[in-house]
Order: C-alpha cells, then structure tokens, then sequence
C-alpha cells in the first residue's frame, strides 16, 4: 500500500430534520448568498420555499443563480460569477445534484481571478482561494456533496472535463434521504450506476496490497445492489433512500482510493458520450462498465473481475477463473439491465456509429494520448469498447 494523507474536513448534517441547522452553518462563514439551483423540481417541492423562508428569518441576504444545466456549462459558471461579483456575495449554498454543486465549485474559485472560468478546467489559471459552499443534496450519485473536484461542459469545444482544488471542498453537506423521494426511475438508476462506477474506478486496480479499501469498495457496491432495486420499486423506502444517499458520498470522497494508484477509466470515455451528445452521465457509465471489463479481461486483469464476482455478486469460484470473470461482467450487466431498467447500448440514447471515432481520439487526447487505467486505453482500444456498445 502507498503512502497518503487522508483529510475530509466536509461537516455532513444527515437526516430528515437538519434543515434547523442550516442558517447557522451558513453564518459560519457569511451571510451574502449565492443561491444555486438547477431547474424547477426544488420549487416543485417545497424545499425552495423553504430555504428563502430560513434567508427571511435569519437576516441572509440572497441571490439566485438558477437554470444550472444536467451537464454543467461553462456558461452558467460565468454567470454566477457575475452575479457574485456584482452583489459581493460571501457564501454559495447550492442545491441540487452533482451538477449543480460541480458548478459551484467552479465558480467558487473563479470569482477570485481575472480569468474566464473554463482557462480553471483546461489547467490555464489556478484556483489558489475560494469562497465558502455548502451543500443541500436533492439526488445521490455523484458525491460532490463531499469531494473537491468537479465536471463542468464546454458545448462550443464538445468537451467535458474534470477539475479539482482543496479550496472547493463543501464546508458542510445537508444530507436528507426524503428530498431523493420525489428523484424519479430513470435518475434514480443514473445516481446508482453513477455511484458503482465510481467505487470500480478504484476498486479495479492490481497488486496494491489495499485490502481494506476493497472489502469497503464491496461493501458500497452491494449496497447499490442491493438498495437499487428497492428504492426503483418503493421511492419513499426511507432505509433504502438513505443506505444509497451515504453510499454515494463515500465512494468518491477519497478513502477508496488511499494507498492506491487509481487513474479512471470508464469515466474518460463517458465524458465524450455526453460531450457530444448531452446524454445523462450514468447511463453512459452503465452502457460502457461490461464492455469495458470484457475488453481488458486477460491473464492479469483475470483475477480481479473474478474476485468481484465472487464477492460483490455471490458468484460460485470455479476452476475456470476466465468463465468466473465472464459470469461477473455478466452479472453487472444483468443488474443495470433487468434490475435498474437502464437502456444498455448506446443506440437506445441515440448514438450511432458516425462521431465513435471522434469521441475515442477525444477521449484518449484529454487523457494526456491515452487513459492511463487498470489497463492503458489508447485511440483504437476506446474505439472497439465503444463499438462493442452500440
């Protein structure tokens, strides 16, 4: 196991009755809000209402900074850092998903240089200050409620990158399972998906003595596995809402990874899916997952998809460790199919053969020439899994 220094400082507030606590973690830290949110469904809930009534009573003066896109656009980064500046706005709460708070990030950071955000994403300008965010979580999948990076979409250049910085840590996260109640099939299954790949891209790794982090990366994924289905069929199941909403935040918070070398993989490929094509970022993951396991399934790779079917799926070890494997890809595939009702092509998300070979040179490009994986993903290898997906 590697050295590494293990430091999340994000004050989780879980719970159905937290949002008592809310005006007080915000003066924490000041009391000029950034409001951001992406489209109607807080408003739709009662939960919007019931944050401008806390600002009213509390004295917090607020402004909003809504319409916060499914994938985050640079666009809307520029905006909200307008709006911070204009109204010299001391704190961001955002509500809302993992897009909604990734965008917050960014422009938490931004409103400190004389840059325009995207120069942050593409590695231009650096963020060495941010203002304070906190989080009201409304869907469980992509744990930015508790981590430092973010993902953020440049429509004009068809890219999706990733960013990151220690200052755009969330101070505090509110974490009710009952906001999710209202999340429907469709993203619900995304936010699973959404949460397993980001437990594989650090569970699949080799010879690096992190046997705890694996037995806990086990443990987050049959979790989803076996909450996902009951959360689909019982949205208002409290234990399962919750079970998934904390398996969210701790699969991408940094402990899975400590110790290892963890370069993503799947993640890379689905940025160019929904780069190009706008598609929901789960689902790209769920199309993408077995096929990428079959295309690296060799003598060295053998035996970690087998011990994850072994020991995530309950798959009977055999003397032929290539079938126990193929059993396990098969399994995960099995489960975003039948048991999450996720379209597993991509032609059932309208993507077709034409732009594959665009978005594999993209993607390996982004990646520095090739994805530096389990397994290296050059040009044509990310080319023939995203075959294998239509």
């Amino acid at each position: 196991m590697k050295d590494f220094i293990f430091n999340v400082s994000t004050k989780i507030l879980f719970g159905k009755d937290q949002m008592k606590n809310l005006a007080k973690e915000i003066k924490n830290y000041g009391s000029r809000v950034l409001l951001s949110y992406g489209g109607g469904s807080i408003k739709r809930s009662g939960l919007y209402d019931q944050i401008i009534k806390i600002f009213e009573e509390n004295n917090i003066f607020y402004k909003e900074l809504s319409g916060i896109e499914p994938n985050p656009r640079v666009e809307s980064a520029r905006e909200g850092v307008k709006i911070l500046k204009e109204n010299n706005l001391d704190f961001i709460l955002a509500v809302g998903g993992g897009s909604v708070i990734d965008l917050s990030k960014l422009v938490s950071g931004a409103v400190f240089l004389d840059c325009d955000p995207w120069d942050i994403v593409i590695r231009k300008a650096k963020i060495e200050k941010a203002l304070p965010i906190g989080t009201i979580l409304t869907i469980a999948a992509t744990g930015s409620e508790m981590d430092a990076g973010g993902v953020i979409t440049n429509p004009e250049t068809k890219q999706k990158l990733a960013f990151g910085s220690p200052y755009t840590l969330p101070k505090f996260s509110i974490l009710n399972p009952e906001i999710t109640y209202t999340v429907n099939a469709k993203h619900t299954a995304a936010g699973i998906a959404d949460i397993m790949s980001h437990t594989m891209e650090n569970y699949f790794t080799l010879k690096d003595g992190a046997y705890m982090q694996n037995r806990l990366a086990e443990g987050i994924l049959k979790t989803c596995i076996h909450y996902g289905p009951i959360a689909m069929a019982e949205p208002e199941n409290y234990e399962a809402r919750a079970n998934i909403m904390w398996a969210s935040s701790w699969a991408i918070n940094g402990l899975l990874s400590t110790g290892k070398s963890t370069p993503w993989s799947v993640h890379p490929m689905e940025h160019e899916l929904s780069a190009f094509y706008d598609i929901t970022h789960g689902i790209g993951l769920a199309i993408l997952t077995p096929r990428f396991l079959n295309y690296i399934l060799n003598e060295d790779t053998v035996d970690m998809i087998r011990d994850f079917g072994v020991n995530v799926f309950g798959v009977k070890p055999s003397d032929d460790k290539f079938n126990d494997a193929k059993k396990a890809i098969a399994k995960i595939h099995e489960f975003f199919e039948q048991d999450m009702n996720i379209p597993m092509t991509l032609g059932e998300v309208g993507i077709d053969d034409k732009k594959l070979e665009e978005m594999a040179e993209a993607a390996a490009r982004h990646a520095g020439g090739s994805i530096k994986g389990v397994v290296e993903l050059k040009k044509d290898d990310i080319l023939e899994i995203y075959k294998a997906s239509l």
